[in-house]
């Protein structure tokens, strides 16, 4: 039963994380070692209840999706798949490369505290440059934007830095308004978390049993349900709200857990 309660509350701070820029992978490895749940089980764990938050922005955007299905390459082309190939090239490639190297070295709890405070850190820069916003809308993003936020996307392989905040400030700083490059970053994550998830599911196959069906399913469902909210919760959060405040939140939590871990 506890391990039940473990899955539930793993699901809802996923579900309310994944999309804002605090960083989901660093909150499920911090809650992880509170909670004592952590190993090869648990991390598979992660992976898995992460596609309850991908399933959340398919269904909220479903329509977009379809819409993505257009592939053309005109410069006034408005938002279609070429944007989102441009925005994932460099993470997937940095991840295929590195993926051994991030897992083995950097998935731990001081690395996330890094990983919080230097993502904090950038977002208050990348607000203060106060870049002109050049793309109002989703459909106002260039290509040469999308691969500008896919660059800035690499960040995000440092568990912590969180993949919504390193887009969300590099879509700010190629010209995107806010609202434009948060819309932008639950579009990309739908494709990059399944890829990158998938990966990581084949490599943790062998700690995939039925016996942890319900355990995972559990995960699954509280994260679907928390992201479905969080996702329309946060877009209306993030018209009002500036990022140096989930930039505070990053610092605080960092120095909660220090304080505790050490």
């Amino acid at each position: 039963m506890a391990e039940l309660w473990n899955a539930i509350w793993m699901g809802i701070i996923e579900g309310l994380t994944e999309f804002l820029p605090v960083s989901s992978t660093g909150h499920l490895i911090l809650l992880g070692e509170l909670l004592s749940f952590t190993g090869d089980r648990a991390k598979t764990f992660e992976v898995v209840v992460q596609f309850g938050a991908v399933l959340a922005v398919l269904v909220l955007y479903r329509s977009r999706f379809a819409s993505l299905l257009r592939f053309r390459i005109q410069p006034k082309a408005g938002l279609n798949a070429f944007h989102i190939m441009l925005a994932m090239a460099p993470a997937g490639a940095a991840g295929v490369l590195l993926h051994g190297v991030i897992k083995q070295y950097l998935f731990s709890p001081a690395t996330v505290l890094i990983g919080l405070v230097a993502g904090g850190l950038f977002m208050i820069a990348a607000e203060r440059a106060n870049v002109k916003t050049r793309a109002e809308s989703l459909d106002d993003i260039t290509y040469k934007q999308a691969f500008a936020i896919g660059l800035f996307q690499v960040l995000a392989l440092w568990p912590g830095f969180s993949r919504s905040g390193s887009t969300i400030s590099g879509g700010m700083l190629s010209g995107a308004s806010q609202k434009a490059a948060a819309e932008f970053t639950f579009i990309v994550s739908v494709p990059m978390m399944a890829g990158a998830s998938g990966v990581d599911l084949i490599k943790s196959r062998e700690f995939l049993t039925m016996s942890d069906l319900p355990l995972f399913l559990i995960g699954l469902s509280a994260a679907f349900i928390v992201a479905t909210i969080a996702c329309v919760t946060f877009i209306n959060l993030i018209k009002k709200l500036r990022l140096t405040w989930f930039a505070y939140y990053r610092f605080a939590l960092a120095a909660l857990f220090a304080w505790i871990i050490w």
